[in-house]
């Protein structure tokens, strides 16, 4: 089971020059997640533990 929702931001931790991404689809164990900088990307979650990012700190990342 996945322990996030659409629209949740996400950092990729083998990754962190992508930037911040927010989940954009969740289908099975594959997400779609729309990085800073470098768009959309297929991740399979089976694979990759995506790290939620916080509400509190998005606007420190974001600045």
């Amino acid at each position: 089971m996945l322990y996030f929702n659409l629209g949740d931001f996400v950092i990729h931790p083998k990754r962190p020059e992508w930037g911040l991404g927010q989940i954009q689809s969740i289908v099975g164990m594959n997400v779609t997640v729309n990085f800073e900088h470098v768009g959309k990307q297929m991740i399979n979650c089976a694979l990759i533990t995506l790290d939620v990012v916080p509400q509190s700190q998005r606007q420190s990342k974001t600045s």
